[in-house]
């Protein structure tokens, strides 16, 4: 007998209550970072706008449920070539793009700020490679090793025109974002295991080969490979005190900020480390100055949850398409959270990636409700079953 629950009634309540103290945290954190801004910026009230972008978000959540998540299916390779004409547009530099600190990434929206499309892209990569590995599946019941080799080919072709444009603009973070995603769909799309560490392995070889070009031929490294300030970031990282006033200033201000709220942090509003990008970028540095260690795992402790949550939608869900938009979503969300609080810590370098529903910004917040819709999509339309015969 399968449950005839209506999509509302098979809402994750669990996960939107979730979403609801993100909200908060991240209204309390940009707001108490106002302060640290810079003066033309302390202008803008940015808590009030990323509530309102919450606000936004729920309409986005709530129109991607209308939608069934079938139906993203069928026009997956329209929407993968709407994305790929915005990307285009950037490169060709069309009026109305926008360059930011040297990365032509933005579209200006006039009074409604600017629009970042690789973050609309990241949703339309998620669907269409979820949209590839069910189609090879269906064709291929019993998948032998070619089989697998082909699956991979068609994934990662399907990756490499938008990963190129990014990395024009340049923007390294979110080139690294989209190769997540693909990794996170390649773990479950059944390719064998062989293959993906014989992919693994290659990888360390590359990053081998590339550290031996730029030690043996660094003008060549410098021309051809990664640019100067790409490599800054390297640099800040690997020996922030040796750049404390340059590539290692960020790195270093954000380690005093976190070291120096301690246990229990300093309280709302006492923030004495100034932090670069304190309601974007580093807005964890901001949270655990102030709330220290708890208030810090108390972040951490909500993004688990989070991915528990996804994860156990994508484990319930009868339909492979479902279960692999959940994957997708959930490798976008945990490596950039991941990423982020790892380069504010100093475990990774820096990238410019924002903390997933914390810090601030429209177009992330929108792409991250937009995901969130899709999980709950998979949920509300998952059939539960007394007994397994009538599954069939």
């Amino acid at each position: 007998m399968g449950n005839d629950k209506t999509p509302q009634q098979k809402l994750d309540y669990n996960l939107l209550f979730i979403l609801f103290l993100m909200a908060i945290i991240s209204a309390i954190a940009i707001d108490s970072a106002e302060p640290s801004l810079p003066l033309k910026l302390q202008e803008v009230n940015f808590a009030q706008k990323q509530l309102m972008w919450y606000g936004v978000g729920a309409f986005v959540i709530a129109a991607t449920m209308i939608i069934d998540y079938d139906r993203f299916f069928q026009i997956a390779w329209y929407l993968y070539g709407f994305g790929m004409l915005l990307l285009i547009g950037l490169e060709l530099k069309v009026p109305g793009t926008q360059t930011i600190k040297g990365a032509t990434s933005w579209y200006s929206l006039g009074p409604l700020g600017n629009f970042q499309p690789s973050e609309l892209m990241k949703i339309f990569m998620i669907i269409v490679l979820s949209r590839i590995i069910v189609n090879h599946r269906e064709k291929n019941p019993n998948p032998t090793i070619q089989d697998d080799f082909k699956l991979l080919g068609k994934m990662v072709l399907a990756t490499f025109p938008p990963l190129l444009l990014l990395m024009k603009q340049p923007d390294l973070g979110m080139s690294m974002v989209f190769t997540a995603i693909l990794g996170s769909l390649l773990l479950v799309s059944g390719i064998r295991w062989r293959i993906i560490f014989g992919i693994i392995f290659s990888g360390i070889f590359v990053t081998a080969t590339l550290v031996f070009i730029f030690f043996k031929f660094p003008d060549f490294f410098h021309k051809y490979i990664l640019k100067e300030y790409q490599l800054d970031r390297f640099y800040g990282w690997l020996a922030p005190y040796e750049y404390s006033n340059e590539q290692g200033f960020q790195l270093i201000r954000s380690l005093l900020a976190i070291g120096s709220g301690e246990l229990y942090g300093k309280g709302y509003q006492n923030l004495e480390v100034y932090l670069p990008e304190a309601h974007t970028d580093f807005i964890f540095g901001i949270i655990a100055e102030q709330f220290g260690f708890i208030g810090a795992s108390i972040v951490i402790s909500l993004f688990f949850l989070l991915v528990y949550r996804m994860i156990h939608t994508a484990l319930e869900s009868h339909d492979l398409f479902g279960s692999y938009l959940c994957a997708g979503v959930i490798g976008m969300i945990t490596f950039q959270v991941f990423q982020n609080i790892g380069m504010t810590i100093g475990l990774l370098p820096i990238t410019g990636l924002p903390l997933p529903f914390i810090s601030y910004g429209g177009s992330s917040l929108a792409t991250y409700m937009i995901a969130i819709g899709l999980v709950l999509n998979v949920r509300s339309r998952t059939k539960k079953f007394m007994f397994s015969s009538d599954r069939q």
